[in-house]
């Protein structure tokens, strides 16, 4: 099934507070690997994902600015945690906090991305979707990708600046958050 087929139907997917979606991708983020978590929550085969782009999961609400940030990190060498709305083969979604991690060649050369996603806080769900809607309604009023991703990228360092954190405190926060309420 590609992608661009599949419509979401506003259904979502959960799994286990224990349970860990493992993938990893080579340099140009195509699929080499992916646990049998990823494969149940995905709702799709494992030849169904190997080798194709791991976009392939991409839900139409995330904000290109998300991506773009999540890109620029892990291409410079670093790594970075997300909450990452993805969509499922069947069009059910779900949420993820996310670990992306580049992978290192025996060389030290980076050979590709490794990814691990749990299961997220519900308050922090609420509250990143809420960011992501306004970073979505910046981009819908550009018809050009390029402008739209450029106006949720202006947008999101402003509310951060707003706030006084990174996108990295901003995450980290949720998490202490999510933490608190769990107490």
């Amino acid at each position: 099934m590609r992608a661009s087929s599949v419509r979401p139907t506003g259904v979502e997917r959960t799994f286990g507070d224990d349970e860990v979606i493992v993938s990893k991708t080579d340099e140009k983020g195509r699929i080499t690997y992916a646990n049998s978590v990823f494969l149940r929550v995905s709702a799709y085969d494992e030849v169904e994902v190997m080798g194709k782009p791991h976009s392939l999961i991409r839900h139409p609400d995330m904000p290109r600015a998300v991506f773009k940030l999540m890109w620029d990190t892990i291409q410079a060498g670093q790594e970075m945690f997300a909450y990452v709305n993805n969509l499922a083969a069947d069009g059910a979604h779900y949420w993820v906090f996310a670990h992306i991690t580049p992978s290192l060649s025996s060389a030290g050369a980076r050979a590709g991305y490794h990814s691990n996603r749990r299961s997220p806080g519900r308050g922090a769900v609420r509250e990143v979707n809420s960011l992501y809607g306004r970073l979505r309604a910046a981009e819908r009023a550009h018809s050009r990708p390029a402008d739209a991703m450029a106006a949720s990228g202006l947008l999101l360092a402003n509310e951060l600046a707003v706030a006084g954190l990174t996108y990295d405190e901003y995450v980290w926060n949720l998490v202490e958050s999510d933490r608190m309420v769990a107490r």
